[in-house]
Formats: C-alpha cells, sequence, structure tokens
C-alpha cells in the first residue's frame, strides 16, 4: 500500500495543503478582532458573480442623499490570496472607516482564495467586480431592476481602487490591464489607485528582505509560503503576477497608468522592494507617489485602522483623492 497524504504546507493550522493535492480549511477566522458597527455608515452584501458565487460589501454614508453624487472607491482585502473575505472584522471595520473618512461608497469584493484557485483567479475576480459595476453604470437610469438602489447616487466617473498587501497586487495588476482611462470600464471611470503596502516578489532578494526587520509577526518565510500556495503550479517568484519587473514580466514602459499612491511601513521586510517599485515607475515617467510610514510593520493600517497613524495615511489618501478627482 502506499503512503498515507501527509502535509507539505501548513498556514498556521488554519489551511492545510496535502502531498495528493487535498486541502483542508479550519473555519475559524484568523483574526481576533472585534467587529465593530457604526451608526454612521450602512452596509449591505451582495451576489456579483454568479459562476463563482462570489459576493461583495456595499458601505455608504447613512447621512448620503440620492441627490448627492458619492465617488466610488473600491477595497481589495490581503491575506496573501489564501485568506479573507469581506467578512472578516479587521477588513470590514476598515472599510467603515474609508467611508466616514472620505465620504466615498465603498465597495469590497471577495475573490476565489489559493491554493484551490491559484493565481490568476483573483486578478481575474477582481476585473469581474470592476465589470458588475459597469454594468450597473449602463443600465443606471433605465428603471431596470438589476440595478442596485444604492448606485443611484454616486459618481461612476469618480471611481478609485485601494488594495492592502495581496490586495494591492491586484491593485497593480488592474492598473496595468485598464490602463490610463480606463476606457474598457466606460462609464467607469477609474482615477488612481492606492497600492498599502502591495504584496510582491522575486527570486533576487532586496536589502530589507535579506536583513528581515524584526516583524511581531510576518516574516519571509512566511511570505514564500503564500507565493508556493498561490502561484500557478511549476511557477516561481519571477512569475509576472509576482514580480512586476521580473525578466518575464509586461515592460510597463508601454503602459499608460493612472496615478499611483504607494503606502508602506518603514519597518516592513517588504519596504526596500516597494520603493524599487515606485522608484521604477517614476523613473518609467509614471505618476507616482511613495510614502514611507517610519516604524511600521506590514498590517499596520487594517489592523489599526482608527489610529493616530492610520488618520495620518488617511489624510494623505484624501489628498491623492482630491488631486485626482479631475
Amino acid at each position: 500500500m502506499g503512503s498515507l497524504p501527509h502535509v507539505v504546507e501548513d498556514c498556521f493550522g488554519l489551511l492545510k495543503l496535502y502531498s495528493d493535492g487535498s486541502i483542508s480549511r479550519n473555519p475559524e477566522v484568523p483574526c481576533p478582532t472585534p467587529l465593530l458597527n457604526d451608526d454612521s455608515v450602512l452596509y449591505k452584501d451582495l451576489l456579483f458573480d454568479a459562476n463563482w458565487n462570489l459576493h461583495l460589501r456595499l458601505y455608504k454614508p447613512s447621512s448620503s442623499t440620492s441627490l448627492e453624487k458619492l465617488p466610488i472607491l473600491f477595497y481589495f482585502h490581503g491575506g496573501g490570496f489564501c485568506f479573507g473575505s469581506r467578512t472578516f472584522p479587521h477588513f470590514h471595520n476598515l472599510c467603515l472607516r474609508l467611508t466616514t473618512a472620505f465620504n466615498m461608497l465603498v465597495v469590497a469584493p471577495d475573490h476565489r482564495l489559493a491554493p484551490e484557485h491559484r493565481l490568476p483567479a483573483a486578478s481575474d475576480d477582481a476585473c469581474l467586480a470592476l465589470k458588475w459595476l459597469q454594468g450597473q453604470a449602463a443600465m443606471h437610469g433605465k428603471n431596470v431592476e438589476d440595478v442596485d438602489t444604492w448606485l443611484t447616487g454616486v459618481d461612476f466617473d469618480r471611481v478609485f481602487v485601494l488594495g492592502d498587501s495581496s490586495g494591492g497586487n491586484l491593485a497593480h495588476h488592474l492598473a496595468v490591464k485598464l490602463k490610463a482611462g480606463s476606457m474598457e470600464l466606460a462609464p467607469v471611470r477609474v482615477r488612481g489607485y492606492v497600492l498599502v503596502a502591495p504584496f510582491f516578489g522575486g527570486s533576487v532578494r532586496t536589502k530589507s528582505e535579506l536583513e528581515q526587520p524584526c516583524e511581531a509577526f510576518w516574516n519571509l518565510e512566511m511570505y514564500d509560503r503564500f507565493w508556493r500556495l498561490s502561484i500557478p503550479v511549476g511557477s516561481t517568484l519571477d512569475d509576472p503576477l509576482v514580480n512586476p519587473f521580473g525578466p518575464c514580466s509586461q515592460n510597463l514602459a508601454e503602459v499608460a497608468l493612472d496615478p499611483i499612491l504607494v503606502v508602506v511601513g518603514g519597518g516592513e521586510i517588504l519596504r526596500d522592494r516597494l520603493e524599487d517599485y515606485a522608484t521604477r515607475l517614476k523613473q518609467l515617467g509614471k505618476k507616482v507617489e511613495f510614502v514611507e510610514v517610519e516604524g511600521q510593520q506590514h498590517g499596520f493600517f487594517t489592523d489599526h485602522p482608527f489610529s493616530d497613524v492610520a488618520e495620518k495615511v488617511i489624510q494623505r489618501i484624501r489628498d491623492f483623492i482630491l488631486d485626482n478627482s479631475n
């Protein structure tokens, strides 16, 4: 008889990949954060893709009226492509904060998770979410039952995308796919992208990856494990889905991009890689801002959205949105 399947990858005991390709998940949500409810924000869940049973959560200020044309902010959560949902408390709490901070309609879509659905599944789902909004915009004003009433008072011409960690990776690939002006989404118009500690990698290690600053939770081995679980089987850390400037990646000099704001904690293992990403884009003539938040570690913005440090980041994002709204 052959040997029994054994664990080849173990993510915190919550996700296990076995030698025969089978997968087990613990239903426990890996974030002990209390779920907040704020009377100043209303929210509800909608199905945006029936094929994969994918849902999103809409958030809007409770004080908004149908006469107010709210801008739209897409929020793509982190989780190394392997974990996460709009229902996770820390993602939900951040969306509450973003809604009130920017007075926008926030859209928080789910995506398929690896390793059951390896990349580019998550990237494809991010596109589906924006296509869903395009479908809503196309039917706007036509008295069609499928149009959600919360979208009767929004500005489809002022859409921003914010992604955190692996969600920041998704935001980058959306920016590259849609290009400046996002013409294929008309009448939806994406104005800019905010990448908070985007999850990138590469076979050549950066200085901060080699030195591995003392983060309270994250380390390089964890990042590598998430990549092993999420990239296509047989791929490497220089896969274009991982490394935007890898040897096989698209030449971004030829791609017109909407403005990008990159935010990273100064104490992150990914810090140098993300500064290099922003620097290279600037050298290519792209409109990019790079913000380093001194001493902060990976997840600081999502895990503590009501902190003084997060408030400073929110102010920079607010300025970025205002600067690129016209």
